[in-house]
């Protein structure tokens, strides 16, 4: 199943680091089939706030996502984006095409127990 690195990059300073960074990231991504969605778009915020720029890059499946993560090339180049940013990074599982909203109450178990937001 598809999974995603997303970042959520509040801010940034543009400057050699972060230069080098994206010319040297795409090179890590490419072992482990990575792929940019979302990278450098307009945000138009719907609703509450939204500060910063989000990133989202595609994997097969969540074992490459890791190990591209914590490839040595990766693992080189990321300092340069997280000392020169205030930003956010996670990992997470894609959902099927047949996938409905519905699908995650099976989680909360018969007795209806509120499901913890990180499972929603």
């Amino acid at each position: 199943m598809t999974a995603y690195a997303i970042a959520h990059i509040r801010e940034i300073t543009m400057g050699p680091d972060i230069v080098e960074y994206l010319e040297r990231i795409d090179a890590t991504l490419a072992p482990y089939g990575g792929r940019f969605l979302v990278h450098g778009a307009d945000v138009r915020t719907l609703e509450g706030e939204w500060p910063g720029d989000i990133v989202i890059i595609a994997f097969p499946d969540r074992d490459r996502a890791t190990r591209w993560y914590e490839s040595d090339p990766y693992q080189a180049i990321l300092p340069l984006r997280t000392e020169n940013s205030d930003s956010v990074a996670i990992l997470v599982d894609g959902v099927g095409d047949d996938h409905r909203a519905t699908d995650i109450l099976g989680r909360a178990g018969a007795t209806g127990t509120p499901l913890p937001a990180e499972q929603i």
